[in-house]
């Protein structure tokens, strides 16, 4: 029963103590350190949120990339099959062309002389 009391007893002893430590004085003393921490939780508040928005720029920016890349594989895939031989026979014939069967003649210009060495 008497080390209960005792142990009750510097346990209240304990908080006395840190009554000691919480006075005006001590609390004076400290104030550059209490700012120091006030700052440093201020910037380490800021540096999340500053993170957290640059997370959402980056796959909001890569969201758009894959959009931008798939657009272009696309228009790419549109271009080569267009420029295929048959699909360009395709588009030009309402245009009145027609591919020719045999090969293109070279004009020559008979007005001109060569001289020969």
């Amino acid at each position: 029963m008497q080390e209960t009391k005792e142990k009750n007893n510097s346990a209240w002893n304990d908080r006395i103590d840190w009554k000691k430590y919480l006075n005006y004085q001590s609390i004076v003393k400290n104030i550059p350190f209490i700012l120091f921490l006030s700052v440093m939780a201020i910037l380490y508040i800021y540096n999340g949120h500053y993170a957290d928005n640059l997370v959402r720029k980056i796959t909001k920016t890569e969201r758009s990339v894959r959009d931008l890349e798939f657009e272009y594989k696309t228009l790419k895939s549109e271009v080569i099959f267009r420029s295929k031989a048959s699909e360009m026979i395709k588009a030009v014939e309402p245009l009145g062309l027609k591919e020719l069967k045999e090969p293109p003649i070279s004009l020559t210009d008979s007005t001109t002389l060569v001289s020969q060495p």
